[in-house]
């Protein structure tokens, strides 16, 4: 097992600190990291019966991501509830305005603060981290709206401090790549369908199953657009011809690769060009 350094041992002992203090969590569970370590605390900090995890199943989120959380709470004897979000039923968030964020946590948020009632006194909490307050985080609103905590936030833990800590536990996914929701591969402005979320997700794995782990394919309607890492371009040149012709199988008109390579959050550039 590593250790932690001096100042992040400060930052672990305010999380025990804050968790401690708390009733019982409700936490939006996703399987990636950052949630994955807040609802592992809360197990830790809180126990078995105050620490709920809680996934939605929804269509912007991947299956295998949704059969991974499982296998987590399983593995480390956490208590997960499923439930279904209905934002695709929702056209502020088919729209895909640049607020759609907002509108997807809002439904999420207002489902696990409902849940209260069935575990009074305890907290809603996100996984939203410290960096996350300098991107452009419309979730984060809908938070702060329906009164989410962000133990990650309040203690200041950033990013990469939330990875050596979850690798300091040995959580099997503390270096997983992020893979943020399925609606963030549409450009604003381009409609979210199940179709071209469904088209997304099998075109991503099937690039997992060539061997490139972090991915994105963005969707233009008609056309999609392939991410891979900078270094995995010379890879992915060798079997691009197979690559695309499955791809576009897929149901895309077209299919090119960005040779700029993998940029997350490569979408909200148009929100610094409508700025300007």
């Amino acid at each position: 097992m590593i250790s932690l350094h001096k100042e992040l041992q400060a930052k672990y002992k305010k999380l025990q600190e804050w968790f401690t203090n708390k009733e019982g969590s409700i936490v939006a569970f996703s399987g990636g990291i950052d949630s994955t370590l807040v609802l592992y605390l809360a197990r830790k900090f809180q126990g078995k019966e105050k620490a709920i995890g809680v996934i939605s199943n929804s269509e912007s989120l991947k299956q295998k991501d949704f059969e991974l959380a499982k296998y987590f709470c399983k593995q480390f004897d956490i208590k997960l509830e499923v439930i279904k979000t209905n934002e695709l039923e929702d056209e502020r968030y088919n729209e895909n305005t640049m607020n759609r964020c907002f509108f997807c946590k809002e439904h999420l948020f207002t489902d696990l603060t409902e849940m209260c009632v069935k575990y009074p006194k305890f907290n809603v909490l996100s996984g939203t981290n410290f960096d996350d307050l300098g991107d452009f985080r419309p979730g984060i609103a809908a938070a702060k709206k329906l009164k989410v905590l962000s133990p990650m936030v309040d203690c200041k833990i950033t990013k990469d401090e939330l990875r050596q800590i979850a690798k300091y536990f040995e959580l099997p996914n503390w270096d997983k790549p992020a893979s943020p929701c399925l609606s963030s591969r549409m450009p604003y402005g381009h409609k979210v369908t199940k179709e071209k979320l469904q088209q997304v997700e099998a075109a991503e794995n099937l690039l997992n199953d060539y061997g490139f782990n972090d991915v994105r394919v963005r969707h233009y309607d008609t056309y999609g657009k392939i991410e891979v890492l900078k270094e995995d371009l010379s890879k992915l040149s060798l079997v691009q011809d197979e690559v695309l012709s499955k791809i576009s199988a897929l149901g895309f008109a077209k299919v090119e690769v960005d040779t700029e390579g993998l940029v997350s959050g490569k979408m909200n550039r148009a929100i610094g060009k409508k700025k300007d």
